[in-house]
């Protein structure tokens, strides 16, 4: 298990900033399908995807969307924030084995806790994949929790 610091509304600071990375892997998709149900070919069947516009598989969109999710309640502002809301533009295919650098970017206190923030997405060229912003209920009080390790999960019928 690991530490994390949460940031409690009143810390944070107008262009405060915070990033995740992630790789994206085969078994990411084939597990977000599983769970969300989109069992897409052009996410999950390598032969069918080859002959889309995107010349191989790539991932869901809400794979990126999950990530934004990740890093502002793992880290901006951290355990105990409540997500009210997201719009996202996804502006270039996520392919497997990229890796990806989600921003996220304090664009704005709000009052009762809300705070507007900046999430974007850009793979391993720097070329941005998703734009968007998000408003969030920060947490009240700063807090360092003991976060649980994320399950092993085996794909399989």
């Amino acid at each position: 298990m690991s530490q994390v610091t949460n940031f409690a509304y009143e810390q944070l600071e107008i262009g405060q900033r915070a990033e995740l990375i992630r790789r994206v892997e085969a078994r990411d998709v084939q597990l977000f399908a599983a769970v969300s149900g989109d069992n897409n070919p052009v996410h999950l069947d390598a032969e069918y995807a080859a002959t889309t516009m995107f010349k191989g598989q790539i991932a869901h969109g809400m794979f990126s969307g999950a990530l934004i999710s990740a890093a502002i309640a793992c880290q901006l502002p951290g355990p105990g924030t409540i997500y009210l809301g997201q719009n996202l533009s996804f502006s270039r295919p996520v392919k497997l084995g990229d890796t990806l650098r989600v921003e996220l970017e304090v664009l704005e206190k709000q009052p009762k806790g809300r705070v507007r923030m900046a999430t974007r997405v850009f793979n391993q060229h720097g070329e941005q994949v998703v734009d968007g912003e998000a408003q969030v209920l920060a947490p009240r009080s700063a807090q360092t929790l003991e976060m649980p390790a994320i399950p092993a999960v085996t794909i399989g019928n």
